[in-house]
C-alpha cells in the first residue's frame, strides 16, 4: 500500500506558551494532514528532555514530556487561569523555543494546577498509577530525588540512594511524597491529553509514527532503577558508553554517552524489558521507528571517560534473537528500522530477516563519487523514503551547500536544469513521492521551502538545536492543495 505523510515534532507546533503542545494547533495540523491527503504524522521521541534538550536523551523511555501538556486544557478545567499563564515570559520568538524559560516556568504553572486538582481522590488517577506502577513510581521518585539534589544526575547522588539501598529508598519516598505524586500527576495529564489527540488522528485515518532511541540516557530513571540491564560496574558507574565512529557528520565521531546494554542479561530474561518497551510504544503510537537499528547487529563501544568517539570498538549485538522474541510475544508489529549510515552485510541481512522497512534519504543519494543505495532507481517497495530527517539540513539549505559535481548530478538525475533554486524543494519532494517506496515522509520545513533557518538538529553539537517552530498558518491553502494534487498524482 502506497502512503505518505509529514514529519513534524510536537515541540515544533505553533502552540502558545513558548513550545508546541497537545493544543488546538496540534488538532489543526491533523486537519491539514487530512485535507492534503496524508495518512501519516511522524514525530520525534516524546520523553522528558534534560541537558541539551535532545529528545534522544530523555529522563525516561516510558514517561512523556510535561512541556507538551496543553495549558489551555487546564484553563478549561478550571485548574489555572489564562491570566496566570500569561504573566510568564515564555520567550520572545514564535519561531524558536527558549528552553531556559520553559524550564523555569512550566513546572511552576503545572504545580498550581496540581495543588488545585485534589488528584489523589481521583479514581481514574489511582487506576492510571496502578496500571503503570512498573515504571511510573521509579520515574516519579527519580525526578523528585533529582530535584532534591539540585538537578544532578543520579551518579552524583549520595551513595546510599545512588545504589538504591532499601532504607534510603523508604526515606526519600516518605520525605518527598508530595513531589512524587506531582510527577505522577504530570504523567497522568500527559497520557490523557496524548490519547485524546491520537484518537482524533486515528479517526481521521492518520497514523502516528513514534520514534524510540535504541539507547536510554545515563541520566534517567531507567538506568538508575535497572542497573542490571546495562554495562555498569559494582558502583553503578558505566564501563563503556554508546556513540558512532568518525563519519561524514563528524571527524571525531559522535560520543552519545548512553550506557550500553548488558545483552547477556537481556538474553537470560528472554528480553523481558525490551518486550515491555516495544509493547508500551505501541500503546502510544501506531508505527514505531527504532533509531540506530544497526546497533542490534553490532554496537559501537567507547570506554567511559573518553572525550571523543575515536577509540571505540564494534561489539556483537543480540541480532535476530531479540526480534524473534518480539514477534513471538507481540506478533507482527509495524516497525521502521533506521538503518542509515555505513551498513555491513550482516546489518543488511538482519534487516532483511526482520522484514522491517529501512529508510532512504534523498540528501544521501547524490554523491557524485559513487553509486548510492539512496538513489530511487535502487529502491525496493519495502522502504520509507524521506527528503531529509531531523538530523539533516532542509532540502534547500542542503542544496545550497553541496559542491558543483553533486549539484550537477542532481540536475542530470532529475533533468531539472531550469528549475529555480528557491523552488528546488518541490523537485525533490516529487522524486520521493513518485519513487516505488511504499511510504514517503516529507519534513514540513521542505513543504514550506525553508532554508537552513528551518534546521532542527546538527549532530555532535550542543546549543541551538531542537528549537525550530513552525509559524502559525505557514501551510497555506495553496500549498495544501498542491500537496494533495501530488499525493493523488503519485498514488499515495
Amino acid at each position: 500500500m502506497r502512503r505518505s505523510g509529514m514529519l513534524l515534532p510536537i515541540a515544533s507546533l505553533p502552540s502558545k506558551y513558548g513550545i508546541g503542545s497537545f493544543s488546538k494547533e496540534a488538532y489543526e495540523f491533523i486537519d491539514i494532514l487530512e485535507s492534503s491527503g496524508q495518512s501519516i504524522w511522524q514525530i520525534l521521541p516524546l520523553g522528558p528532555t534534560g541537558y541539551g534538550d535532545s529528545p534522544y536523551q530523555s529522563f525516561s523511555t516510558f514517561a512523556g514530556n510535561p512541556y507538551f501538556i496543553d495549558l489551555d486544557e487546564l484553563v478549561r478545567e478550571g485548574l489555572i487561569t489564562e491570566e496566570e499563564c500569561s504573566i510568564y515570559d515564555w520567550g520572545s520568538s514564535d519561531e524558536h523555543i527558549d528552553y531556559e524559560k520553559i524550564y523555569l516556568y512550566r513546572f511552576e504553572i503545572l504545580k498550581k494546577a496540581y495543588k488545585r486538582s485534589k488528584i489523589y481522590n481521583s479514581k481514574r488517577f489511582i487506576a492510571y498509577c496502578n496500571k503503570n506502577k512498573w515504571w511510573l513510581h521509579d520515574y516519579a521518585l527519580y525526578m523528585s530525588i533529582k530535584d532534591f539534589f539540585g538537578g544532578k544526575s543520579w551518579i552524583e547522588w549520595d551513595v546510599d540512594i545512588r545504589l538504591r539501598k532499601e532504607a534510603a529508598l523508604h526515606e526519600y519516598e516518605e520525605k518527598l511524597s508530595d513531589d512524587i505524586i506531582f510527577y505522577k500527576y504530570l504523567q497522568y495529564l500527559f497520557s490523557k491529553q496524548w490519547n485524546k489527540l491520537k484518537s482524533y488522528a486515528n479517526k481521521k485515518n492518520i497514523l502516528i509514527v513514534g520514534d524510540i532511541p535504541i539507547y536510554v540516557a545515563l541520566d534517567s530513571s531507567d538506568t538508575w532503577a535497572n542497573p542490571d540491564l546495562f554495562q555498569l560496574d559494582k558502583e553503578c558507574i558505566p564501563i563503556a558508553v554508546a556513540g558512532c565512529p568518525p563519519d561524514g557528520f563528524s571527524e571525531t565521531g559522535q560520543l552519545w554517552g548512553n550506557p550500553l546494554y548488558y545483552w547477556e542479561y537481556h538474553k537470560n530474561t528472554d528480553y523481558e524489558w525490551w518486550i515491555k518497551r516495544i509493547e508500551y510504544s505501541f500503546k502510544l503510537y501506531d508505527i514505531v521507528r527504532i533509531d540506530h537499528f544497526r546497533g542490534f547487529d553490532e554496537y559501537y563501544s567507547i570506554p567511559y571517560g573518553e572525550r571523543t568517539a575515536i577509540n571505540g570498538s564494534w561489539e556483537r549485538g543480540p541480532g535476530m534473537e531479540l526480534f524473534n522474541s518480539i514477534r513471538e510475544k507481540l506478533g507482527d508489529v509495524d516497525i521502521i528500522a533506521e538503518d542509515l549510515g555505513f551498513l555491513t552485510d550482516s546489518v543488511r541481512k538482519l534487516l532483511n530477516d526482520t522484514g522491517y522497512p529501512g529508510m532512504k534519504v534523498l540528501q544521501f543519494a547524490f554523491d557524485s563519487r559513487e553509486e548510492s543505495d539512496y538513489l530511487p532507481h535502487n529502491y525496493n517497495n519495502n522502504c520509507v523514503v524521506y527528503t531529509g530527517t531531523h538530523d539533516n539540513n532542509t532540502t534547500i539549505g542542503w542544496y545550497k551547500e553541496i559542491n558543483k559535481k553533486d549539484k550537477n548530478m542532481c540536475i542530470n538525475y532529475m533533468n531539472n536544469k531550469y528549475s529555480k533554486e528557491n523552488e528546488i524543494h518541490w523537485d525533490f519532494i516529487c522524486l520521493a513521492m513518485r519513487s516505488v517506496a511504499d511510504t514517503c515522509i516529507i519534513p514540513v520545513q521542505d513543504y514550506l521551502g525553508l532554508g537552513e533557518e528551518g534546521r532542527i538538529n546538527i549532530p555532535s553539537t550542543l546549543g541551538n538545536n531542537w528549537t525550530w517552530r513552525m509559524k502559525k498558518n505557514s501551510l497555506s491553502k495553496k500549498t495544501i492543495k498542491r500537496i494533495k494534487m501530488l499525493t493523488k498524482l503519485y498514488g499515495r
